[in-house]
């Protein structure tokens, strides 16, 4: 059966693309592993693939598309054909149109975002190799995240994009947010790995970015997190937490262009057959900052 493996990467606009390129490899702690016109690619110390992250120079911060990795390459055309049968328009994407990338499946979510589906990516290999490989790299910059975790989308019309990933994508839904009567869907955690999330969307206006998130080991690395963002005057968001959802540890901050970051520890294990988990629109605000029990404004209002 065709099988998506993990969200691969994720471009994001930028308004100063030098600027960002620092942050994102002095600050955050990326490596940058090439450019192509006005895109730089980077990834992780912990990721083998060629890139996780494009920056991306124009005029409006926000997202440009987000893709996952495939099994084979044969899924493709399966997934193309379930994609057009949903409803949605494919279009493929050519080799080397974009740096390292093979041949990508391109649609448009119901919510409006740009996605693709691809196999096929430049390898470079982890910072510590795979052979008698150490913990970390003794070079490590910033707050040195594992990997690109998950995102947080917004959109109108969650039960739609919801049933998409579900029934097209073969996702799965950890947790939802729904209004206290159970009637309307307000927000949708999403799951292909065996994460408490790989991609999320919460109710808000269509084809927008709320943060993407990268991937630290613990609650220790999210507080270090908080210390370099301070020395670096980056600005906050929210400072080190718990979420009541995916009980993951989580701090929020805005890379220089305004897209929003996360540090992201811990969250339970997803299972297949786990039940999905229910937040009432009551009690959103313990679920989303567990300690704080209520949302900031620009928690739900700072969107790029």
């Amino acid at each position: 059966m065709a099988r998506i493996m993990r969200l691969g990467r994720v471009e994001l606009n930028v308004l100063d693309l030098e600027k960002s390129v620092e942050y994102y490899t002095k600050v955050i702690g990326l490596e940058e592993t090439g450019r192509m016109g006005n895109s730089v690619y980077l990834k992780a110390w912990d990721e083998f693939d060629h890139h996780s992250l494009i920056l991306t120079k124009t005029n409006r911060a926000g997202i440009a598309h987000l893709a996952f990795k495939v099994e084979t390459l044969d899924d493709l055309a399966y997934y193309e054909r379930k994609i057009e049968e949903f409803g949605c328009t494919t279009t493929r994407i050519s080799s080397n149109t974009r740096l390292a990338e093979g041949e990508a499946v391109h649609f448009i979510l119901p919510t409006g975002h740009h996605c693709e589906l691809y196999h096929e990516v430049g390898f470079l290999g982890t910072s510590v190799g795979a052979l008698n490989p150490h913990p970390w790299p003794l070079e490590a910059k910033g707050i040195a995240p594992h990997r690109l975790d998950h995102c947080l989308l917004t959109g109108d019309d969650l039960k739609t994009v919801t049933r998409f990933f579900i029934e097209v994508l073969n996702f799965r839904q950890s947790e939802r947010i729904t209004t206290v009567d159970g009637e309307e869907l307000l927000g949708s955690f999403l799951f292909s790995t065996n994460k408490a999330h790989d991609l999320a969307f919460v109710k808000g206006p269509d084809a927008k970015l709320h943060h993407a998130a990268f991937a630290v080991d613990s609650l220790h690395d999210v507080f270090k997190a908080a210390d370099l963002l301070s020395m670096y005057e980056v600005p906050f968001d929210v400072t080190p937490t718990r979420h009541g959802i995916t009980r993951g540890q989580t701090i929020y901050f805005f890379d220089p262009s305004g897209n929003r970051n996360e540090a992201f520890a811990g969250g339970y294990i997803s299972y297949p057959d786990m039940p999905t988990i229910t937040w009432t629109e009551d009690k959103i605000g313990q679920g989303i900052f567990y300690h704080r029990r209520e949302l900031s404004e620009s928690f739900m209002k700072a969107l790029t």
